[in-house]
């Protein structure tokens, strides 16, 4: 396999990465007071300022017009994840725990399936074998993602975990009321719901708007913008929460705001060029693999039997994702002609010509005009 193949799955593999840290450090710094609301807006600022320059520099040349519908979809774009998503899933997280808020965003790969497939960006024909693969595919990654959450079994003795034991778990787990568990998982589903449909409209976007960079720096921006409106609203008359501290909050902004919306946009727009939104989606349960498998290591976290079991399931609904997705790329074209995909003739650019009567014994050939299409 050449470089050129293996980079949609290296740049999915990073974006996952991306986000197993976001969760992180991100719930830390709400549980110290930050501000869900100015967090959103600082994130998608900082982005804008970061990418603008390489948009500037990179595609001085070939980027498209922007017209009145390309801007609207952008709006849009601003809306659904910048401020819509982040701002419920940060709040939602606020009232549940990060494993919780890890867990629910893996029914994304699921609600972006079935929209590609309505919206018909997706191939799916259930007479097909590896149709039916990238569908149980699907669903074995959000079972495998719910087994690592649900499912708690034996604890496995690894040696650098030798000296964890439950009673950390125990410390570091946060008492969640069921009222406030309700209203948590509400906001992250909406959220998570507005995050699938911002996939699909990014998808349509850059086939009239192929500048992933510019649309990268222009969603951020119409995000920091819709966002800095909607805390204005939400915070009226608490200049506080605009307030920056060299604190956990701070490094949480820039690295939100680089690696996850950044980065994030720019690199699942060029994913999407050619693999498509489901693609994308279909690695986030390997965001759990990565929390549980770091958290493993570095902070000498226990691993548990559902854990890796999770982890195997995950693993197998992946392959199963990408083995359906290669049969549909290896397919061969349509031999059928679409005659909206016809180039419209341009009669002004018409050579006519003429063919003389010819004779060749009984053959005879009247004149006959002749108009063809110049290129």
């Amino acid at each position: 396999m050449t470089f050129e193949k293996l980079k949609p799955y290296l740049y999915v593999i990073f974006l996952q990465f991306g986000n197993a840290g976001l969760v992180i450090i991100a719930k830390a710094a709400l549980n110290q007071g930050m501000n869900h609301y100015t967090f959103a807006t600082y994130r998608n600022l900082i982005a804008a300022l970061v990418m603008a320059p390489f948009a500037l520099i990179f595609e001085r040349k070939g980027r498209p017009k922007l017209t009145f519908s390309i801007f609207l979809k952008i709006m849009l774009l601003g809306f659904l994840e910048p401020v819509v998503d982040q701002n419920l899933y940060y709040a939602g997280m606020k009232y549940t725990t990060a494993t919780f808020a890890v867990a629910m965003t893996n029914i994304i790969p699921a609600l972006t399936f079935l929209m590609a497939w309505v919206c018909r960006m997706e191939k799916v024909n259930i007479k097909k074998v590896h149709s039916i693969g990238k569908i149980v595919g699907t669903l074995v990654t959000v079972g495998g993602a719910m087994i690592m959450t649900v499912v708690a079994g034996p604890a496995i003795g690894l040696p650098w975990t030798k000296d964890s034991t439950t009673k950390h778990q125990q410390q570091s787990a946060t008492h969640v009321s069921p009222g406030d568990n309700i209203k948590g998982s509400m906001m992250i589903i909406a959220g998570c719901l507005s995050w699938s449909c911002f996939y699909i409209v990014q998808a349509i976007t850059l086939k009239s708007y192929p500048a992933e960079l510019s649309l990268t720096t222009l969603i951020c921006a119409a995000g920091a913008l819709q966002g800095g409106i909607v805390t204005v609203i939400a915070e009226k008359g608490h200049n506080e929460a605009w307030k920056l501290q060299l604190d956990a909050g701070l490094v949480t902004m820039v690295y939100v705001g680089v690696i996850c919306s950044g980065l994030g946009y720019y690199l699942s727009g060029i994913i999407m060029k050619s693999k498509g939104p489901v693609f994308v989606t279909a690695f986030n349960p390997l965001s759990m693999v990565i929390v549980a498998v770091l958290g493993s290591i570095v902070l000498a976290e226990s691993l548990n039997l559902g854990r890796v079991l999770g982890a195997v399931v995950i693993v197998m609904g992946l392959y199963l994702v990408i083995w359906g997705k290669s049969k549909d790329e290896s397919q061969p074209p349509t031999s059928k002609c679409d005659p909206n995909e016809l180039p419209p003739v341009n009669h002004q650019q018409m050579i006519p010509m003429t063919v003389t009567s010819t004779r060749f014994g009984k053959l005879e050939m009247d004149s006959v005009s002749i108009a063809i299409t110049a290129n």
